[in-house]
């Protein structure tokens, strides 16, 4: 059955009947990612903030599968802005790893927020390290996601091979209630802290989020170029109450590579000059800034961010250059 973002998520011009004249409207489908993750209500408000501030724009958020599949969907014109961790990202635009040797014509349009690698399980699991997933039942999320991206990159760069556990591959939401149920021992999650999934999941269960050791940072950085060592501040969840160390990595808002510059750059100032409602959405929006834009995007920039970056006096990397 086909899913009805195939056809919302296409940019078409709809042309509205108005007296002697026609009125433009510009159709725009943004992917996101499950509903138990910040990827969803960021990209709702997102899209209020272009429906609103940019004329002739609709915009509509649209639930998927997360980064693997916006970059494909983005690639394909089945969306046109997409929501993806910086991995991925960098993955898509050189056709690395599960995008098979194919580079996506994908730009970079803004910096999100960080991602947080958060392995959880519940505390009478006695599961502390994640090298104890061998043998379990896990999951590292929905097939198609940043999160089993990460995760795989992550167990992989530690020596645990992939065979060595079963995956259910669970969405957010699913994950928090197979937890809940018993039926995984492990949950994975690559999101902005204090995602609603884990929080409903804390007030019922006592939880755990496993840390990684600095020798475990160590190979995963040498793995990865993209991720960071940073820590998840306690008091986010219940019971956890002081700093967990683990792994980070940027977000990424990724657009078609052919999309008009004065598009993109209309949308880019709506973004960035009505941050404070985004914020109103989801605190991890103060990091969306046109400074965090050229200092963390791992992929070049769309010449319409560009053209808004240079207009507010921002130098742009060569690096960045598309």
């Amino acid at each position: 059955m086909k899913r009805t973002y195939i056809i919302l998520t296409l940019l078409f011009s709809a042309l509205a009947f108005t007296g002697t004249c026609f009125a433009k409207t510009t159709f725009i489908s943004i992917g996101t990612g499950g509903t138990g993750g910040i990827y969803y209500p960021y990209g709702g408000g997102v899209a209020e903030i272009w429906s609103k501030h940019v004329p002739g724009i609709k915009a509509v958020a649209e639930v998927t599968g997360a980064s693997v599949e916006n970059v494909k969907l983005a690639h394909k014109g089945e969306t046109v802005i997409g929501e993806v961790m910086g991995d991925v990202a960098v993955a898509g635009y050189n056709g690395l790893a599960k995008f098979n040797g194919k580079k996506h014509d994908i730009l970079s349009m803004a910096i999100m927020y960080p991602n947080l690698l958060q392995v959880v399980a519940l505390k009478k699991s006695g599961i502390t390290n994640i090298e104890e997933v061998r043998g379990e039942n896990i999951s590292t999320g929905s097939p198609g996601s940043g999160t089993n991206f990460m995760a795989e990159a992550v167990l992989t760069a530690l020596d645990i091979p992939l065979t060595s556990f079963k995956d259910s591959r669970l969405s957010f939401t699913e994950s928090a209630n197979a937890l809940r149920d018993g039926t995984i021992e492990v949950g994975v999650w690559s999101v902005g802290p204090g995602t609603s999934s884990i929080l409903d999941l804390a007030t019922t269960h006592d939880i755990t989020v496993l840390p990684f050791t600095p020798e475990q940072t160590k190979k995963i950085l040498a793995a990865q170029a993209t991720y960071a060592g940073v820590d998840l501040a306690g008091g986010i969840y219940r019971g956890i109450d002081t700093t967990v160390p683990t792994i980070g990595v940027w977000n990424v808002m990724i657009c078609q590579k052919s999309l008009d510059t004065e598009l993109v750059y209309q949308l880019s100032k709506a973004l960035f000059e009505n941050n404070a409602y985004l914020k109103k959405i989801h605190p991890s929006a103060a990091y969306t800034t046109p400074e965090n834009t050229v200092k963390y995007s791992s992929i070049p920039l769309h010449p319409g961010t560009i053209k808004y970056l240079k207009e507010k006096g921002i130098a742009i990397p060569e690096h960045l250059m598309p």
